[in-house]
């Protein structure tokens, strides 16, 4: 090189910008030639989803009560993303996100049933858009894996899934619904899985996990060793069972975890893990401060602004992936969605994702780097009208750095669970998390042109019709 033209790069690299900008592209590079390196021998997956579980109620997330050691664990084995966000703060719509790399609006899939007094007649046409999508499961089977679905499972049978194995028969004459037999896994014990990924290493084939257990999900109750743990005189019964709850799934990952280490395969197994939504309780034994906040004729066991609202203890969530063969720990405030679990894993496994979604992929930097904010919904949560999910709307919600806003919306809700949402008049809300993780003051009449920045956003991603 001619002295000239190296002096003039050298003073070229010495801008931050210029210098920015190299290290993105050698971080992208160094990514896509490790990934290349790893893909000659396919990694195996476990996607694990805890149900009904706040952001904050693990050890690694400052929880001050709730033990959860394996997770712990786990999450000082992964990259965690502690700004994790469902695009849905409802099972159903959230975990068919997960699958099909999508928003609800996009899926079709935006609550719980179409018709609560008929279940099963009614599921029939949104199934049936639901399986017109391209799933990660399907993905990863038509490229030579095996998969397994345990646990919380909607959309018919594992079959109509595209698992080659699993536990829920979706029958609704047998009361298939959400999950049915395979609700059983966690509660007791994690034996069917143990069996198929025995098998799948017999058979030298690579395999795909789903443990949805129905935890800690109610039912609340936990075996009495645990509750009593968690049962202190000063504690409402009913929170000591969701603490001791937190406690047994956490248990039952572990039981998971230690399977895949003694198999010998962890070193090459990606193991991913995400809440379908958030929770909390309410307690059963209440004194006059706390029930002075709850909305007049409240019923729900659940608070409000938890399960089934677009607040923090509604849609936010750990996320996290483990890979030793792959994956540096590492703790990041970037923002992750569950949408992006479908682009990351199947670019984990060499396999090219489909053309269209809307996440990135976590394990790449800078791809991670470029996006600023995660989207999502709340529509009403026992009937939705196939085709048209605007007509149920009842949020839109969008996280940018510090910012949220959130958009209300009033759409056809004909359930007694309105109930979670009907209180709720805010016609926009915006909160700075940075210092209000409580969302407790409003600053949208204070800062319109943030809000009127990000209510263009949702605009583009999630539509009102």
């Amino acid at each position: 090189m001619h002295a000239l033209q190296y002096l003039c790069l050298q003073q070229s690299l010495a801008t931050p910008i210029v210098r920015f900008a190299l290290l993105l592209t050698l971080t992208a590079a160094f990514d896509m030639l490790w990934s290349t390196r790893l893909n000659a021998e396919p990694p195996n997956v476990v996607i694990i989803i805890s149900d009904d579980q706040a952001w904050s109620d693990y050890g690694f997330m400052g929880h001050d009560v709730i033990q959860t050691p394996n997770l712990d664990k786990l999450a000082s084995e992964s990259l965690l993303f502690t700004r994790g966000y469902v695009v849905a703060p409802l099972c159903r719509p959230s975990l068919a996100s997960m699958v099909t790399g999508l928003y609800p609006h996009q899926h079709g899939v935006v609550a719980n049933d179409v018709d609560p007094k008929n279940r099963a007649s009614s599921d029939i046409a949104l199934q049936q858009v639901f399986h017109r999508n391209n799933s990660l499961i399907r993905q990863l089977v038509d490229n030579g894996y095996v998969a397994f679905q345990s646990g919380k499972w909607w959309e018919g049978s594992w079959r109509d899934g595209g698992f080659t194995d699993g536990m829920t028969h979706g029958d609704p004459q047998r009361g298939g619904r959400h999950g049915d037999v395979g609700l059983k896994i966690g509660r007791t014990g994690v034996g069917p899985v143990t069996n198929f990924i025995d098998q799948s290493i017999a058979d030298g084939k690579p395999f795909v996990v789903w443990y949805a257990p129905f935890l800690p999900h109610t039912p609340h109750n936990p075996p009495a060793s645990l509750l009593a743990k968690y049962t202190t005189d000063d504690r409402p019964l009913n929170v000591a069972r969701y603490y001791a709850m937190c406690d047994w799934f956490d248990q039952t990952c572990g039981e998971l975890l230690q399977l895949i280490d003694d198999t010998g395969v962890r070193e090459n197994t990606v193991v991913v893990y995400v809440c379908d939504n958030g929770w909390a309780p309410v307690p059963k034994e209440p004194t006059e401060a706390s029930t002075s906040s709850l909305p007049k004729d409240w019923w729900p066991d659940f608070a409000p602004r938890s399960k089934g609202s677009p607040y923090e203890n509604g849609i936010r969530t750990p996320i996290m992936i483990s890979w030793p063969r792959g994956v540096k720990p590492a703790k990041s405030n970037d923002l992750a969605s569950s949408i992006d679990l479908m682009p990351t894993i199947l670019t984990a496994c060499g396999i090219d994702r489909p053309a269209g979604l809307p996440g990135v992929n976590l394990l790449d930097t800078a791809e991670r780097s470029k996006r600023k904010s995660v989207f999502g919904g709340v529509w009403s949560i026992h009937n939705a009208n196939v085709g048209d999910p605007g007509s149920t709307l009842q949020y839109r919600y969008v996280v940018d750095d510090r910012w949220k806003l959130i958009d209300r919306h009033s759409g056809e809700d004909i359930t007694s669970y309105k109930t979670v949402h009907k209180w709720d008049t805010e016609p926009v809300q915006l909160f700075d998390l940075n210092d209000d993780q409580s969302e407790s003051r409003n600053l949208a009449a204070e800062l319109p042109e943030t809000v009127e920045r990000l209510r263009s956003q949702l605009d583009e991603v999630i539509p009102t019709k």
